[in-house]
């Protein structure tokens, strides 16, 4: 399993930016997908997810209506559209395979990330 994060970067408050999951080495159209944060100094946060054929999606209050995912499933390309951006969004975005869930107790991130810097 790869997962390949980019399109992070260093935006001011109000402004977008589009962030990209590349997967590899497993059946992509197979797996729920989420997106994961973590802020400076904090814990992992669920940030949004998406079923394995694109039909629901689901979003952490904090994003909802400001985020949106989505998927190519013939790309292997998962995708995290961030509008509005606040300064708390700031911090390290990963993608996660698997189960949609708030709860990541013992998950550990299998790509290196991309960086979000939202700055006021």
């Amino acid at each position: 399993v790869q997962l390949v994060e980019s399109g992070g970067g260093l935006v001011q408050a109000g402004g977008s930016l589009r962030l990209t999951c590349a997967a590899s080495g497993f059946s992509f159209a197979s797996y729920d997908m989420s997106w994961v944060r973590q802020a400076p100094g904090k814990g992992l946060e669920w940030v949004s997810g998406i079923r394995n054929d694109g039909g629901e999606t689901y979003y952490a209050e904090t994003v909802k209506g400001r985020f949106t995912i989505s998927r190519d499933n013939h790309k292997n390309a998962l995708y995290l559209e961030m509008n509005n951006l606040k300064t708390d969004d700031t911090g390290i975005y990963f993608c996660k395979s698997g189960s949609i869930t708030a709860n990541l107790r013992g998950w550990v991130p299998q790509g290196q990330g991309t960086q979000v810097t939202v700055s006021s």
